[in-house]
């Protein structure tokens, strides 16, 4: 047994096949992944890693297995599970997975063939656990799937907690000890006991808070849009393919963008925090349906036409349509009255969390700071977006918003 001092849950045992699964390079990876990728430009603290969750999601995954009574192989199996949950992560974890999937077909959560045939599954193998059931776990398959990916697993609770920690933002502290503890099966599903309205609400209003204030801060986004875009070059100019971006860590990603003629700028620029700002900050009423659902190639076109009505180099105008409000935590199961409920027909909170995501939701469009002024009103012409009506904001305030809008941050 190995026991790690944790900065969240203190002392974490690690035995069994996680202990052996943890110093595979699959799992060693993990710790040159950050968790929240470029969360950090805003909060500088926020520098821990896929690696530490993980440890914490199988923690949590221990202690909820004990709780239910689940033990053997099938326990080992969810441990297992919990620990490699994130094995599929690309560099700086969300930020450019939309473009490896393009390319590739899969998210992070699709790693049947990464423990198919590698020092993993050899591991999980030698302890009688078939590579594919695990995998299928990860993937939120069956009932004990949901303990691992589902509207109640334990990877959100810790990613609230250790989020919240590492930033230094309040808002993800839920009580996870309780909500673990309980957590029971009733007709195959995962759902909180009798009483717990309140527990599964914690857990949203969590959520809900964290959103704006860290993981869709503006700067973050602006970030977020500018290492995609330089992923992108770094694949049309052939120098890396998207299964290779799959499976580099932070430092070999922005080694290679540092290396390319064609994303050396975009990587001086992350690194030295010299970031595109606001040319043009929308809210969702206010951008059309066909913006929203464009594809990819579409937006690009859009870019290249505001680039071109402003007379600035295209390299130099994003655009940024974040996924429409959702909230998969309203699904939460709960026992009200010896019935299972979902959390959105029995709490009040959930039609109000909607309304103040939906308000808090927006569209940007990115672009140097000589150029915002120009490139905004080139965009809401090609955009359709009316800058005198107030259905858009023209941000020429630095390259974050006020602590009123946003909370805190850098």
């Amino acid at each position: 047994m190995t026991t790690i001092k944790d900065s969240v849950h203190d002392h974490i045992a690690v035995e069994g096949v996680a202990s052996a699964l943890l110093d595979t390079a699959a799992v060693q990876r993990l710790r040159r992944i950050a968790q929240l990728g470029t969360v950090s430009l805003v909060y500088p603290s926020a520098n821990h890693t896929r690696f530490e969750h993980s440890l914490g999601v199988y923690h949590l995954a221990c202690e909820a297995l004990d709780h239910l009574g689940v033990h053997g192989q099938q326990a080992e199996r969810v441990k297992a599970a919990a620990l490699l949950h994130d094995i599929g992560h690309c560099p700086f974890s969300h930020n450019v997975e939309e473009l490896v999937y393009r390319h590739t077909g899969k998210y992070h959560d699709d790693v049947e063939e990464l423990l198919a045939s590698s020092p993993v599954g050899d591991v999980l193998r030698a302890n009688d656990l078939d590579p594919s059931a695990v995998a299928g776990l990860i993937a939120g398959e069956g009932q004990y799937g949901q303990l691992v990916s589902g509207e109640l697993d334990v990877d959100r609770m810790d990613y609230l907690v250790r989020d919240a920690h590492h930033t230094g933002v309040p808002y993800g502290t839920i009580d996870h000890e309780r909500l673990v503890r309980e957590l029971t099966f009733l007709d195959g599903e995962l759902v909180l006991a009798e009483g717990n309205v309140q527990t599964a609400e914690s857990l949203l209003v969590a959520r809900a808070l964290m959103n704006p204030t860290v993981y869709s801060h503006p700067v973050a986004r602006i970030g977020k849009t500018m290492l995609r875009r330089a992923t992108e070059h770094l694949l049309e100019a052939g120098a890396s393919t998207a299964a290779e971006v799959r499976r580099m860590d932070d430092y070999d990603l922005i080694a290679a963008l540092r290396g390319n003629e064609r994303t050396e700028r975009y990587a001086r620029a992350i690194d030295d925090r010299d970031l595109f700002k606001r040319a043009v900050w929308a809210e969702f009423d206010d951008v059309p349906d066909s913006l929203l659902s464009a594809d990819h190639d579409r937006v690009r076109d859009l870019e290249a036409d505001i680039a071109g009505r402003a007379g600035v180099d295209p390299e130099h105008v994003v655009i940024d349509v974040p996924s429409r409000p959702s909230m998969t935590e309203s699904t939460s199961r709960v026992v009200v009255n010896g019935d299972i409920r979902h959390l959105g027909e029995q709490s009040p909170l959930v039609d109000a969390l909607r309304a103040a995501q939906r308000s808090q939701w927006r569209f940007g469009v990115y672009a140097p700071d000589a150029v915002t002024e120009s490139v905004g009103g080139a965009a809401a012409s090609v955009l359709g977006l009316e800058t005198d009506g107030g259905l858009v904001t023209e941000v020429r305030r630095g390259d974050y918003a006020t602590l009123e809008e946003f909370g805190h941050g850098e």
